[in-house]
Formats: C-alpha cells, sequence, structure tokens
C-alpha cells in the first residue's frame, strides 16, 4: 500500500470499514464459496466436532471478513491478516454474531513482513493483495502463499488487472468507466497473463483449477465503479478434490437417502 505520509490517515480504509454497511459486503468471493461447498462441506460436520476442525486458513489482506467468515463456517480455523486495525475490528465483530469467533484471530500485520510457515495451511486466501504491494516484493509474498499451503492446500487469489479504469497502463487508463473510492490503494496492476504465468511455474508447485480475467462492476462501497480483475483458484499439485466447475457443469445428481 502506498507509505503513508503526515496528511494521510494512518488506516487507509477506516472510513469505509467504519460504515454501518461495511465495505465488500457479507457475501465471500464466488469461485470460494463454490469450492467450500463442493469439497469442504460435506466433511464440514465432522470438521465442526474437531479441534483441528478443516485445518488452518490464512486469508491476507483480510478487510473486513467477508472470506474469513465463509472459511470459519466451513471448519477452518482462520487467522485474519491486514494493515486496517478497522477491518479487523469489524472481522470480530462479525465473528462473534455469528458465533464463530472460537475460530477467527486476527494479526495487524503488512504481509510482506508475515512469516508464513511452510505446509502448514490448508487453505490460503489472498483477494487484492498482492496488487496493495510495490511489484518488487508481490513474487515472494506469492512464493510464501504457495510454499505454505498443505499437500491439500487451496489458494484463491484475485488481482486488479491493466484493464481497471484506476490503472495508469492501458487499456484501463483509455477507460471512461467510474474508478473506485479506494483506487489509490492499487499500487501494482498485473498485466495479461501475469497471474496465471505464475500459477504454472514450477516452483509454484501449484494445480489449477479455474483462472479468468474479467471486467466486473462493484456496487459495495462508495458509488458504482468498474474493476479489471485476474480471478484464481488453485491446489498444491497432486491433489485432485471433487470439483465441479464454477459453477458447477456437471455436478454429481443427489442421490436418494432412502432406497425402499
Amino acid at each position: 500500500m502506498n507509505p503513508v505520509t503526515e496528511d494521510e490517515p494512518r488506516d487507509f480504509f477506516f472510513e469505509a470499514y467504519d460504515r454501518e454497511n461495511i465495505a465488500y459486503g457479507m457475501q465471500p468471493s464466488l469461485e470460494l464459496a463454490a469450492y467450500l461447498r463442493q469439497v469442504v462441506a460435506p466433511t464440514s460436520d465432522e470438521a465442526q466436532s474437531n479441534k483441528d476442525g478443516c485445518g488452518h486458513a490464512l486469508d491476507l489482506g483480510a478487510g473486513a471478513g467477508r472470506d474469513t467468515l465463509a472459511l470459519a463456517a466451513a471448519g477452518f480455523n482462520v487467522t485474519s491478516v491486514d494493515v486496517s486495525e478497522r477491518g479487523l475490528d469489524r472481522i470480530r465483530e462479525r465473528a462473534v454474531k455469528a458465533e464463530l469467533s472460537d475460530r477467527v484471530q486476527t494479526l495487524v500485520c503488512d504481509v510482506r513482513e508475515l512469516d508464513i510457515a511452510a505446509g502448514r495451511y490448508s487453505a490460503i486466501i489472498g483477494t487484492t493483495v498482492l496488487d496493495h504491494i510495490p511489484a518488487a516484493d508481490a513474487p515472494r509474498v506469492w512464493q510464501n502463499m504457495c510454499d505454505g499451503l498443505t499437500s491439500h492446500g487451496v489458494l484463491y487469489v484475485q488481482v486488479h488487472t491493466t484493464e481497471d479504469p484506476g490503472s495508469d497502463q492501458a487499456p484501463g487508463k483509455d477507460s471512461n468507466q467510474p474508478v473506485s473510492e479506494t483506487a489509490d490503494a492499487v499500487i501494482n496492476y498485473f498485466r495479461p497473463n501475469q497471474l496465471i504465468e505464475w500459477a504454472v511455474a514450477p516452483s509454484s508447485g501449484l494445480r489449477v483449477l479455474r483462472y479468468e480475467e474479467r471486467l466486473e462492476w462493484d456496487t459495495t462501497h462508495g458509488a458504482p465503479h468498474q474493476h479489471g480483475k485476474a480471478v484464481l483458484l488453485a491446489v498444491r499439485q497432486g491433489f485432485h478434490p471433487d470439483w465441479f466447475g464454477q459453477p458447477a457443469a456437471f455436478p454429481r445428481p443427489n442421490v436418494p437417502q432412502n432406497h425402499e
């Protein structure tokens, strides 16, 4: 994120997260929600009764917690990391209200300074965080995220791309679409195919389940505005969960519980 000056608030996102209608809303990222529903939900009842649940999850740039709460509800023990203290306050409030506080802990930290233990996390989420740090630092943080996954871990990442109207590069800079109120926080717009190139590099050790570059409208904070996004869902190489796509193209049919 941009360095803080004497003229700027220490918490860039304080106002956005301090609203009654918290910025970015409550709905988890669609692709992550689909993965949790298909892959994690079948075992979530057992996980809820297990102290270790579905394992440990790390939500980087967690904001006000929409993905954190979805992970906790699915049975993960989640560590939510952000530089916004107000965002983490709202995560704790929401976790208490949802009776999930025993599965959520928060940490005020710059992701560049976070020690991610290798092989520890069953899920690592980075929803618009690699684009909020300098381009020179992003590859190192990315590799730490990949290395932090267990053998059955899932990685979900979103970044803003140069298609974004807030970008200082084409084609976004030539767009006449409205720009996000928090666009100044994005300092590293990803070029086309950059994120997928990182994902398929041997050093990442990933198997890609879904990748998409798209334009999207955001009405969850401020005036309606447009984004350019790259979205990645991947698992550790060698892991083959029951993933049917998002939306599920040919899901498993419902099997009657009573065969009489």
